[in-house]
């Protein structure tokens, strides 16, 4: 059975850090661009990074820039996005996507989605 499995959510104050992770089954993520996103009640659902097949390039959404990291255990079959310097507006929940381009942040170009992970940045 082909799924993807977030984990590593939670509730952090802001200026905290979190790593979610994103793992495979039924399927090898070594040839799949994996890309993560995020939804906020009321908000559309929108990119946050992703990152490649290929070469392992990554893609970040401006909002997070620079405090998110996106990276990938092929070893493992897991994708990981490491979340820094937490904000309130990061509160989402967080879902990984698999796909066999090189899509960015287009959904149409994932196969495959997992069930979220709720992250709530809050003081």
């Amino acid at each position: 059975q082909v799924q993807l499995v977030e984990s590593g959510g939670g509730l952090v104050q802001p200026g905290g850090s979190l790593r979610p992770s994103c793992a495979a089954s039924g399927f090898t993520l070594d040839y799949y661009a994996i890309g993560w996103f995020r939804q906020a009640p009321g908000k559309e659902r929108e990119g946050v990074s992703c990152i490649s097949s290929s070469d392992g390039s990554t893609y970040y959404a401006d909002s997070v820039k620079g405090r998110f990291t996106i990276s990938r255990d092929n070893a493992k079959n897991t994708v990981y996005l490491q979340m820094n310097s937490l904000k309130p507006e990061d509160t989402a929940v967080y879902y990984c996507a698999a796909g066999p381009g090189w899509g960015r942040f287009d959904p149409y170009e994932y196969d495959y989605w997992g069930q979220g992970t709720q992250v709530t940045v809050s003081s």
